[in-house]
This record gives C-alpha cells, sequence and structure tokens, in this order.
C-alpha cells in the first residue's frame, strides 16, 4: 500500500503522517518524487481499508494497493515514477535509470593477470565504457573448471580501477567473502546460478553498495523480482536488474536466449534500471553485436559485454568475448542507435 500526497504538503505533515503510520504497527518508507511525495507502507496491510488510510490527513490525494506479490520493487511502490542508481567512480558518478544516458560496462569473464586487466580496463575505457567487469569467483559448472583467483584476483582489479578510473563490477558467490569483494567493488554482481541465494540476497540487501541482480537460467520474471524484493526488503534500494539469456528447448545455435521482450515488460513492472547481457545470452561472439543494437533500440538503460585482448587464450568463455578492437567498432554503432533512441 503506498499513500500519495497532494503537492505542496509542508514538512511538517509529513513527518506527522509516518508517526500516524507507525502507530499501525507498519513501517512507513518515504519516496521522494520529481512532483510528489509517496509514502510506502509495508506491514500487513490487508486488514486496513483505504478509506481508514484516507483519514489519516486531509493532504492525502489519493492511497493505493499494491497487488503485486513484490512490493518495493513495484513501479506503482514509486507512483510510477522509475528509480536511478548513482554509483559513484574514479571519474565521477555514473548513474543507471531509464532517463539517463546508456551505461556500457566492458571486460573479460575472468581475471587472469594484472597485464591482461590493466589493458582491458584501458582500452574499454578508451573505447567509452564507464565500468570495468571482471571475475574473481567464478561458478562453474565443472569442479575441474578454473573458478578463479580469488581475493589476489580482487586486488589486481583494484589495480585496473586505479589505472584507469573506471568502476568496477565484480560477482560475490558466498556470504563470508561479501566484505572482501565490496572493498574492490563498486558494484556488487549477483549471478545467475545464485538469484535465489536468500542468504545472499539478504546480506547484499544489509549493506550500501549497489547490487547488480542476473537472471536465474530457469527463472520467470516474478522470481526475478521476488528476487530483487529480498535486496529491497533489506533496505538497498540501489539494485539494478541483469538479463543475461534463459533456457528454452533450443540450445543448439545459441548458449542462452536472450530475452529482448523482458525490457518492456519490466517496464511495466518495476522502477529498478535494466542491463542486457548478449555476450552470456548468445555465448558467441559473432552474434553479440546484433543483440547489443536490438538491446538500445529496445530501450536497456545498461550493457554488460566481454571483452578480452586475446579471446582464444581466455580461461573462461573466450568463444563469446569480443577483441578491443571489436570492441571498439561496436560502441561507434551503439552510438548510432543510442542517439537515435536519445540515450546516447
Amino acid at each position: 500500500m503506498i499513500i500519495v500526497m497532494k503537492t505542496g504538503t509542508s514538512k511538517a505533515e509529513i513527518e506527522r503522517v509516518t508517526q500516524e503510520i507507525k502507530t499501525l504497527h507498519l513501517t512507513p518508507e518515504l519516496i521522494i518524487g520529481e512532483q510528489k511525495v509517496v509514502i510506502g507502507l509495508v506491514g500487513d496491510t490487508a486488514s486496513f481499508s483505504l478509506e481508514r488510510v484516507q483519514e489519516i490527513s486531509p493532504w492525502i490525494e489519493q492511497v493505493v494497493r499494491i497487488e503485486q506479490p513484490f512490493k518495493r520493487t513495484s513501479l506503482d511502490f514509486r507512483n510510477g515514477e522509475y528509480s536511478e542508481v548513482t554509483v559513484p567512480t574514479p571519474n565521477g558518478d555514473v548513474i543507471f535509470g531509464k532517463n539517463q544516458p546508456l551505461v556500457v560496462v566492458a571486460g573479460p569473464c575472468s581475471v587472469e593477470n594484472e597485464e591482461m586487466i590493466v589493458e582491458t580496463a584501458l582500452k574499454v575505457k578508451a573505447s567509452g565504457a564507464k565500468f570495468l567487469r571482471g571475475g574473481a569467483y567464478k561458478p562453474r559448472t565443472s569442479p575441474y573448471a578454473f573458478q578463479g583467483y580469488g581475493e589476489s584476483a580482487l586486488e589486481l582489479l583494484g589495480a585496473a580501477r586505479e589505472a584507469s578510473g573506471l568502476g568496477i563490477i565484480t560477482e560475490v558467490m558466498d556470504t563470508a567473502d561479501l566484505d572482501l569483494v565490496a572493498n574492490y567493488a563498486d558494484i556488487i554482481q549477483i549471478g545467475a546460478r545464485n538469484m535465489q541465494n536468500f542468504p545472499l540476497l539478504k546480506k547484499v540487501g544489509s549493506q550500501e553498495k549497489p547490487v547488480l541482480l542476473k537472471r536465474g537460467m530457469s527463472s520467470t520474471i516474478d522470481e526475478w523480482l521476488m528476487a530483487a524484493e529480498y535486496i529491497l526488503a533489506g533496505s538497498n534500494s540501489n539494485v539494478i536488474l541483469c538479463e543475461r539469456g534463459i533456457r528454452t528447448f533450443d540450445s543448439r545455435y545459441t548458449r542462452n536466449t536472450l530475452d529482448l521482450s523482458v525490457i518492456p515488460v519490466l517496464r511495466s513492472l518495476t522502477h529498478l534500471p535494466i542491463m542486457i547481457d548478449p555476450s552470456h545470452g548468445t555465448g558467441k561472439s559473432d552474434y553479440v553485436p546484433a543483440m547489443a543494437l536490438g538491446a538500445i533500440a529496445a530501450g536497456t538503460d545498461a550493457l554488460m559485454i566481454e571483452v578480452h585482448p586475446t579471446p582464444s587464450k581466455a580461461l573462461s568463455d573466450g568463444p563469446q568475448s569480443l577483441t578491443p578492437l571489436a570492441f571498439d567498432k561496436l560502441m561507434k554503432e551503439m552510438a548510432i542507435v543510442g542517439k537515435a533512441v536519445k540515450r546516447w
């Protein structure tokens, strides 16, 4: 349930309303919009009629009951206003959101050595990327596959951040590693395999770093948004949703099925920013440019693209990685589409 206050409501009246809400054993959450103030009512609101809540103040314009199972994640919770996630980086704040320029994240699947990660960071920055991605902890299907270099890889990401000024996005897999990862990451990634790792979701929800939540390989949109709800329920509202391809009946030609239709669907359901990962979505570097361009045209807020200096020698996911030269070419093509849709 949300309360929409009338334009011009005083701070004193808003404070009085929030205190009144607390006496009903509900938790008020203040959302300051461009035009109006919205107060979210968190708790068991089923027994409260809209009329009962309306009586709290003559300055209440509207009371709306949120029907979706995901409450804080719902677009209705913000009265139809889309949220933005602002991330401080050495080169300045970067903003993810529907009405902001497209944000490009690029880098290798895994951090392999200092020379490779610093070289990649400098090259993707020169092409226009704002964030460097790189895995220190890698969830792999086989226990014998490369699992990442852990803490030493995080230190190398720190060196790349210092050399390039790019923000860092890297994945956390275990609650025990969260504090360590947060020391190096500007955005903490929850990977597809951990989308429903509820203890981990609760843990990242209780800290302040922004969170990139990837969609599970076989997850419905409702399950994905409910996973985001765990993070927001922990008081961390800085969440970005990332579509990275789902498993369908046809996996012969691509690694996954990249669901670009999720962009307009999410726009109708949630206020959270949207990122598309065409690298994992297709699994083949030849298909990445077309899907990246399509995602921009469909309205994504950000893209995550894998880039490696020599993909044939990559320790993981080489076939889906672009070379820096191919990435630079793609960035020029993306600029054309981005400008056409006023996102560049």
